[in-house]
């Protein structure tokens, strides 16, 4: 059973650097749509509806840069679980080009917080039962 969120993504003109590679901060603007699209659309969760109430901050994050990427290339971008806790979310991810070759890859924590009404601070919160069931679905 396939337990990966996958995504599809071309390389744009403004992804790449002179050399006409990825420029390695916007690898982890792709991560970030990747996370971003991997909760409204597996996990019911948009961004635009989390962000009233809560946040899902990075709070840890590992990559490995294996190979270049380039302009015009198609990186298929794939995301998993691999510990879910109380109120956060250890993911892996790997983008590969269309040979299959790694481009990149690593892992991130994700921690679901509360933010304080007048937005003076935030808390770790526990993810719901319901959200605990979605994401386990993902668990490799």
């Amino acid at each position: 059973m396939n337990n990966y969120f996958t995504k599809q993504e071309k390389i744009r003109f403004k992804h790449v650097d002179y050399a006409g590679i990825v420029f390695y901060p916007r690898f982890l603007e792709m991560l970030n749509d990747l996370v971003e699209d991997w909760f409204e659309e597996a996990l019911d969760r948009p961004f635009s509806k989390i962000h009233e109430t809560n946040g899902i901050p990075t709070v840890d994050l590992k990559v490995q840069f294996k190979k270049a990427a380039r302009l015009g290339e198609i990186l298929t971008k794939k995301l998993w679980v691999t510990n879910l806790g109380g109120a956060s979310v250890n993911c892996s991810f790997r983008f590969e080009d269309e040979h299959g070759k790694t481009c990149l890859e690593g892992e991130v924590t994700l921690v679901n917080v509360a933010i304080a009404e007048d937005r003076s601070g935030i808390k770790a919160e526990p993810f719901s039962d319901e959200m605990k069931q979605k994401i386990s679905k993902f668990v490799v």
